[in-house]
């Protein structure tokens, strides 16, 4: 089931996000968060941007978000999506499940574009964001550094509305 986050679920997707933090290079962040750190998160944008989670017999398996692109008044119609799932549920779905949900509330809300920001290499998000209709704008070349090694960021963007 696909629903709106709660400040209730802050630990659960703190504990999801924080795998990759420690584990993956998908995140250029290299401390673990806290509940009361995902809280704050969830706050600064759950009035006017989407933050669904995919639960499934009581347990928080993905979850997915927006944020706004920048912060100057013209972006406002362009918004940065963003799903990390329990590293347990990948391969399953639920990520195209989470990011066409945020997709159609993003439309809903007459946002223009969506952006997602993948580190590379990442095969799997690469190919979710295109299954989504995204497509390849831009790679930066060794922009983080984490893990011992430089890591390239790549930008996919689809248009909303026509």
């Amino acid at each position: 089931m696909i629903r709106d986050i709660t400040l209730n679920d802050a630990e659960a997707v703190a504990q999801i996000y924080n795998y990759y933090i420690l584990n993956t290079v998908v995140t250029f962040e290299e401390e673990v968060i806290t509940a009361m750190d995902m809280q704050n998160r969830i706050k600064e944008t759950i009035d006017s941007l989407p933050w669904i989670v995919f639960e499934d017999n009581s347990t928080i398996l993905g979850y997915a978000y927006a944020s706004k692109w920048k912060g100057r008044c013209a972006y406002r119609f362009t918004a940065e999506t963003t799903v990390y799932l329990d590293e347990k549920a990948r391969g399953r779905g639920i990520g195209s499940q989470l990011y066409s949900e945020l997709i159609n509330r993003l439309k809903a809300l007459n946002y223009h574009t969506a952006i997602g920001g993948i580190a590379l290499p990442n095969d799997a998000s690469v190919a979710l964001h295109e299954k989504m209709g995204f497509i390849k704008v831009a790679q930066f070349r060794e922009t983080g550094r984490k893990m011992g090694r430089w890591i390239d960021v790549g930008y996919w963007q689809v248009i909303l509305s026509q």
